[in-house]
């Protein structure tokens, strides 16, 4: 019988995407309180491949993706998404109490996180290839990393196949990686969040 061990700590990625440029600096400094030190962070990209959001968060969506350098225990990544999820909706709170009408995010906030085989995101939506988690958190396998890069699958969404953040995820692999080798660790932080290890 195989033994049962746990699995090597993640590194956290979380996506942002917004039509306001401004507000990945303001969640980037609320992120780094929850979650540690972003090391690595990618150049945004135009978010053009839908208009699903359109209606939401207006036109012309910028993405970035912020990698932490904190690893995390890969059973902690609901709870981050729930985390995430109370930090977009808190735009809209600080606003209300302010007497500004908000009806709407203002940024979508999705986490995951990268192993040395692939890159896994979190979501509030079951589908077909996506497993259950706890806390009605569900995850999505996004990229596999084979033959020394990550490649797509056949649901991946169209963000995450251009060459620029494949390129830029080779690149957060290799840093994860160098810091597994180093055995870099961190004890569990304040606050009692998911950022372990």
């Amino acid at each position: 019988m195989e033994k049962i061990s746990s699995p090597k700590p993640a590194k956290l990625i979380i996506s942002m995407f917004t039509s306001d440029k401004n507000l990945f600096k303001l969640y980037k400094e609320k992120l780094i309180k929850r979650f540690g030190e972003v090391d690595i962070e990618s150049n945004a990209q135009p978010f053009n491949f839908t208009d699903y959001y359109e209606e939401e968060f207006g036109k012309n969506l910028v993405q970035k993706l912020f990698c932490f350098s904190t690893l995390i225990r890969q059973d902690g990544l609901a709870k981050i998404k729930i985390i995430t999820n109370d930090l977009e909706g808190n735009f809209c709170k600080e606003n209300i109490k302010k007497n500004i009408p908000c009806h709407k995010r203002k940024i979508n906030l999705d986490p995951g996180y990268i192993t040395l085989d692939k890159y896994i995101l979190a979501s509030t939506k079951n589908g077909p290839s996506r497993i259950y988690l706890n806390h009605g958190i569900y995850a999505e396998i996004t990229l596999r990393f084979i033959n020394k890069s990550f490649v797509t699958c056949e649901y991946t969404y169209p963000n995450y196949k251009t060459n620029e953040y494949i390129i830029f995820l080779n690149s957060v692999r290799q840093k994860y990686k160098l810091q597994l080798r180093n055995k870099l660790v961190v004890s569990k932080r304040k606050h009692g969040t998911p950022c372990l290890y």
